[in-house]
């Protein structure tokens, strides 16, 4: 069974930044796709970004487009997600997952492994 353990969340202000890392803790399919979702209180777990094995395509969510960069470790079992210019309304809990299947795609249905998420809180 496939874990993935985030970390990186934590208490900014608005304009801040944060760097979200994730990774296996066992092993993992040959070849795998990587997301980043999030989940705000009340509200439905929504795509974030998303990154080939290659790491040569990557996808993002609109509102995250310019602000959020998602990229690969060199052994490529890391994620990572760079946040700059955090607003209030990125406040949620951050999740890592992984997809066994590309090409890579922004609904979570299709991603496999999930981590336990990790939570991201900005001050305005």
């Amino acid at each position: 069974q496939v874990q993935l353990v985030e970390s990186g969340g934590g208490l900014v202000q608005a304009g801040d930044s944060l760097r979200l890392s994730c990774a296996p803790s066992g092993p993992t399919p040959t070849t795998y796709a990587m997301g980043w979702f999030r989940q705000a209180p009340g509200k439905k777990r929504e795509f974030v970004a998303a990154i080939t094995w290659t790491g040569g395509t990557k996808d993002y969510a609109d509102s995250v487009k310019g602000r959020f960069a998602i990229s690969r470790g060199a052994a490529r079992n890391q994620v990572f997600l760079q946040m700059n210019s955090l607003r209030p309304e990125d406040t949620a809990v951050y999740y890592c997952a992984a997809d066994s299947v590309e090409p890579i795609t922004a609904s979570s249905l299709e991603y496999q492994y999930w981590g336990q998420g990790t939570q991201v809180t900005v001050s305005s």
